[in-house]
């Protein structure tokens, strides 16, 4: 538990300081938290990071870090289009190694890169909306975590979803919603990001559900491939994807309501 908590306090100090920082430093924050990420998922199915697969599974994630639309030289690229390429140099690969790497290997890679790639994109995206949606989110995701957990721990009885993570419980379930509403609210007294409590609230409830899911996707995912964590990177904590698991659901979603312009 102590090392959990040193851990949790100086990496958590270390990013909010990028987070203040934004730009560049913040970005080049991002771009390393996802090459982390896509190792620890390509580690799963014991797909090297230093291999022809890994390195194209790493160049497209981080081609859907870029802006919408790339200028390289005289051609404009899209995301689906780099997205697209990458499918296809994947499929040839797998051809050329006679099934060594297989369909359903370069399925798993392309949809590692969308999973850490879009979640990590509009971590970006969401900075650059501006600092109060950022820390919006992250006051969304830590309070819900938070919730989850203590409120899971005094009264949780009910499991919420054994098969996939046997210690969640449907009571920290609503507990982690009821304490990012209530968060969220005090944020809006302090800081109002919204011209309504109730689009505050309705949104608040949202994201935690969101953000809750996120968490027991991960968790089904690890289940699956019979690890414990996603990586050993945070001693105590785990690696990258069991830390930002929550948020690569929360980022997009808020986005997709409009929430962050």
């Amino acid at each position: 538990m102590k090392q959990r908590i040193i851990t949790g306090v100086v990496a958590g100090a270390l990013f909010i300081l990028f987070v203040l920082l934004g730009n560049l430093p913040f970005t080049l924050l991002v771009y390393a938290l996802a090459a982390v990420g896509i190792y620890e998922l390509l580690k799963m199915k014991n797909i090297q990071i230093f291999s022809i697969p890994g390195i194209l599974g790493l160049l497209v994630t981080f081609s859907l870090l870029l802006p919408p639309s790339v200028n390289l030289e005289e051609i404009a690229v899209t995301k689906l289009e780099l997205l697209i390429i990458g499918a296809i140099l994947l499929l040839i690969y797998s051809v050329l190694v006679k099934n060594h790497f297989n369909f359903d290997d370069v399925g798993f890679t392309l949809l590692s890169t969308i999973y850490v790639g879009m979640g990590f994109y509009y971590l970006i995206e969401t900075r650059n909306g501006g600092l109060e949606f950022i820390i919006f989110a992250l006051l969304i995701v830590w309070s819900t975590d938070s919730g989850a957990y203590f409120i899971g721990r005094k009264i949780g009885k009910k499991k919420l979803w054994p098969e996939i993570s046997p210690n969640k419980t449907v009571e920290g379930f609503v507990g982690g919603i009821i304490a990012a509403v209530v968060f969220a609210c005090i944020m809006q007294m302090i800081y109002p990001i919204s011209s309504s409590y109730i689009a505050i609230i309705i949104i608040a409830i949202i994201a935690s559900i969101f953000g809750q899911m996120g968490d027991l996707v991960e968790s089904a995912i690890k289940r699956h491939y019979g690890v414990k964590d996603s990586g050993n990177l945070l001693p105590g904590h785990g690696g990258i994807l069991d830390r930002f698991d929550s948020l690569l659901f929360v980022l997009p979603l808020l986005h997709f309501l409009h929430f962050v312009n």
